[in-house]
């Protein structure tokens, strides 16, 4: 039995659950509809789950017939805090919340391979552990369902994500770093207060932060190998109090992306020295707080060229695509820290059907007809890579 002629009978049954998601959103951690609704599915068809990662996090296993290894195939199912805008008749009914990164398309396809795999058990060897992984967009998810078990026994994992700059019903999937670390900051400055008409009896804080501001990006430019790129953006500035009192303190908060390990390793040190070190040209203080969110999401060689196969199969000759890797930040990455893995960008990009928008667009939306690829893929990997 094929994988395509079995995925037939749930092409429908995916783009209905892939709309039921997409008008009920929940945001990270809070994704307890959500949840429900995947283990009354899971119910239906006899596949058993446990409850694993935070408090909405669901473990479904599909055993097959014949021996072999098992994979970890996951989905995150967590929506955002997004105004949907695109007026479709399954618009998000739960208001400022929207699933404007693809989750919803994730949990639906995950859900349809279940089907397809439960079908295909006498064909499949091993073990499928199914991940409906709450809170990638707070970064506490894959943690979690790791921290609790989800690996246990696992040979490889692999991943699939929506993406709007890949054209519809084509795959990115490169080995190497795919995806960048993505790190939050944030760093307080202490000067000393006077009038705006004697700045030399103070310290201004407002000139200290524009110092730190610049010398951020000389130290991404100049302290890291150019072959090694890093993304270092400040998003706000908060300084001073008065037009004419010079500032005595400064909050900037901002984020740092990178596709090294060992950049990734070595920011808190260089941002550290930089900034400090800065602050004390002026006679300022400083100090600075660094919360680690993502490393980068680094696809497995062995892993990447077995997608790429089974892509083959389910999609044709030449589905996967040379595509850029991206500075967004994905926690996929903590799964491939522990075993061999690989992430997949689908394409779901269609100007005929309007799906032109970014990803966190409140006009995010995309082409479904390639959603049933996306189900097939995840079982086609999971056969091809438990049979080796």
């Amino acid at each position: 039995m094929k994988i395509q002629e079995v995925a037939s009978k749930y092409e429908k049954y995916q783009v209905e659950m892939r709309r039921y998601f997409h008008q009920h959103p929940e945001v990270s951690e809070k994704e307890y509809n959500t949840s429900k609704v995947i283990k009354e599915e899971l119910d239906k068809i006899g596949v058993p789950w446990v409850a694993c990662g935070l408090e909405t996090g669901v473990l479904a296993t599909v055993k097959g017939a014949k021996p072999g290894k098992t994979i970890l195939l996951r989905a995150d199912i967590d929506a955002l805090a997004v105004e949907e805008t695109t007026g479709a008749e399954y618009a998000s009914q739960n208001p400022g919340v929207m699933h404007a990164c693809g989750h919803d398309c994730h949990a639906a396809m995950l859900l349809t391979a279940a089907h397809i795999l439960n079908d295909m058990k006498d064909d499949l060897c091993g073990s499928v552990k199914l991940a409906f992984q709450p809170a990638e967009e707070a970064a506490s998810g894959a943690k979690s369902m790791i921290e609790q078990g989800a690996l246990e026994g696992v040979d490889g994992a692999f991943g699939i994500h929506i993406w709007s700059d890949v054209p519809a019903g084509s795959i990115s999937c490169d080995a190497g770093p795919r995806m960048a670390s993505a790190d939050m900051f944030k760093i307080d400055i202490k000067g000393k207060g006077c009038h705006g008409a004697a700045p030399h009896q103070g310290v201004d804080a407002a000139v200290v932060a524009a110092a730190v501001i610049n010398n951020l990006q000389a130290m991404a430019s100049r302290q890291t190998a150019p072959l090694d790129p890093i993304v270092v953006t400040v998003g706000t500035v908060e300084v001073g109090t008065r037009w004419n009192v010079v500032a005595e303190n400064a909050h900037l908060e901002g984020t740092t992306r990178c596709f090294s390990q060992e950049v990734w390793e070595s920011i808190p040190v260089l941002m550290e020295r930089t900034v400090k070190n800065t602050a004390a040209a002026f006679g300022a203080e400083a100090s600075v707080w660094f919360n680690r969110f993502i490393p980068p999401t680094v696809n497995e060689t062995a892993m990447t060229e077995l997608v790429k196969a089974s892509a083959d199969k389910i999609i044709g000759a030449g589905a996967a695509i040379d595509s850029p890797a991206t500075m967004g930040g994905e926690d996929f990455a903590y799964y491939s820290q522990k075993v061999p893995a690989a992430i997949a960008l689908l394409g779901c990009g269609n100007e005929e059907c309007g799906a032109v928008w970014p990803q966190h667009s409140g006009n995010f939306c995309v082409d479904e007809s390639v959603l049933i690829k996306g189900a097939m893929l995840y079982a086609q990997v999971a056969m091809d890579f438990n049979s080796k």
